[in-house]
């Protein structure tokens, strides 16, 4: 099994379900979008703390006898020491090494025995463990999470190894594909000063440099239940889920935890421009990225209306601009566009897309500005409105019938600052958006000099 796993930035509510249903098998290997949140009260969830600080979520459905754990930290690439870069994505690693009861790789071997299934992922806001099992198996989950947030134990030769292993993986996903190489210098081009132009995996130069102290130290600030959210989800009541988590996590001692230091982005005055010719690119890609705020960083009063916003624009064959470029005009073979609303930090509203064989990128670009200059003079239709967040809460429907949604898209909102019932109230909130809201969203994002634009191009092998 592979036990890591990256999770970049992009659109959040707007996909965050689709993502969440195929999360195992993709894992990721999609961008940082994420999926449509929830009708009021759909997981109707209980929420308690532990005289530690731990946070515990329980969401019961008992339609089915599995059970979903997670448990998430929040801490992510973002909060990394300078020059640290990656220590996130290598802890979360190294936490599947042993403690003093669990030799490495044990706990994975007892998952699978059991017939459950495990992962963990790292962003720049959170770091996520999960597991799903029959539910009585809980207690089992629960006892080695417990084990490893106090009692990691690492030695030497296996915090070499498994850098090796990351930067392997470096090598495979980005180091060996342009496309991915370009989307590390665009996001190091779109974010200034903000830790988020810092990609989650880390630069190879310092990977390279990290060592066991390293590790150690980011556990030892990070790692405890004060900083933590635990959320269950599946076939069990609140009341056991109590009992379970005060007789495991309940005996784990709160620590002080550092505040997080974020760097504040600077005034964005002059449009970044990007191209990079490759012999693997089989043809050009375009994309533009604005600087936007989010649900906790900037003009947040523009987050709901910039979701809907990118689903009138880019969701899916029914979008304006599917159906101008690619249906219309021919100008096209694919075209969108994506938002993420859930970043601590600032946000993207990004375009994309890539021209057909009868056109140049420039055709494409001149046809993308023209529908953006359309948008800021004449704003989108009450027609449009309603349909697009008749899309967006439709696609919620299925949220509580996966079995590790619920978890996934409570513990991540959770992570990122956000609360309950700001959860639970997302539909009436985004069904609260008007047109003149989206209009007056797009003027304040849709700035050229707070923008970065990007082409691939093919070229010739030699």
């Amino acid at each position: 099994m592979d036990n890591c796993g990256i999770l970049p930035s992009g659109r959040f509510w707007a996909n965050l379900l689709t993502q969440t249903l195929i999360f195992t098998s993709l894992f990721f290997a999609a961008l940082c979008s994420c999926s449509a949140l929830v009708f009021a009260k759909v997981f109707d969830p209980d929420r308690f703390i532990l005289d530690n600080g731990l946070e515990v979520v329980v969401v019961s459905d008992h339609r089915a006898p599995v059970v979903t754990h997670m448990i998430w930290y929040r801490v992510g690439s973002a909060d990394e020491p300078p020059g640290k870069s990656g220590i996130a994505h290598f802890l979360e690693h190294l936490m599947f090494k042993g403690t003093d009861k669990l030799e490495p790789g044990e706990a994975s071997r007892i998952i699978a025995r059991i017939g459950g299934n495990e992962n963990a992922f790292t962003s720049h806001d959170y770091t996520a463990y999960y597991q799903t099992v029959a539910p009585k198996r809980l207690s089992m989950v629960m006892e080695i999470e417990a084990d490893r947030m106090v009692n990691l134990k690492l030695d030497n030769a296996n915090v070499l190894s498994e850098r090796d292993v990351i930067l392997e993986e470096r090598r495979t996903r980005t180091d060996n594909s342009d496309a991915a190489k370009l989307r590390e210098q665009v996001t190091a081009s779109m974010y200034m000063a903000y830790p988020y132009r810092v990609p989650v995996i880390g630069w190879a130069h310092e990977i390279k440099r990290l060592g066991q102290s390293d590790a150690i130290e980011f556990y030892r600030r990070w790692y405890a239940p004060n900083n933590a959210t635990v959320v269950i989800a599946g076939d069990v009541t609140t009341g056991h889920v109590r009992t379970l988590v005060e007789r495991h996590y309940g005996p784990i001692a709160r620590r002080e935890i550092a505040k997080r230091n974020r760097l504040e982005e600077p005034p964005q005055v002059a449009p970044r421009r990007l191209t990079m010719a490759s012999a693997q690119a089989g043809h050009p890609r375009w994309s533009r990225q604005y600087l936007a705020p989010s649900y906790n960083y900037g003009a947040t009063e523009h987050a709901y209306a910039l979701q809907v916003l990118t689903e009138i624009l880019g969701g899916g064959t029914t979008s304006r601009l599917y159906r101008s470029l690619v249906v219309e005009q021919k100008i096209a073979v694919a075209a969108g566009s994506w938002y993420g609303a859930l970043n601590i930090g600032p946000s993207t509203f990004g375009f994309y897309g890539s021209p057909s064989a009868s056109h140049k990128v420039a055709d494409l670009e001149t046809a993308i500005n023209r529908e953006i200059a359309d948008l800021l003079s004449d704003g989108v239709t009450e027609e449009e409105r309603a349909n697009a967040i008749r899309r967006l809460t439709r696609s919620a429907i299925f949220a509580r019938d996966s079995v590790t949604a619920p978890a996934r898209i409570i513990g991540a909102a959770l992570s990122s600052g956000r609360k309950i019932e700001e959860i639970e109230t997302w539909p009436e909130r985004i069904a609260n958006v008007t047109v003149d809201d989206i209009l007056s969203a797009a003027q304040t994002v849709f700035r050229l000099e707070r923008s970065v634009t990007s082409t691939l191009l093919p070229k010739k092998r030699d």
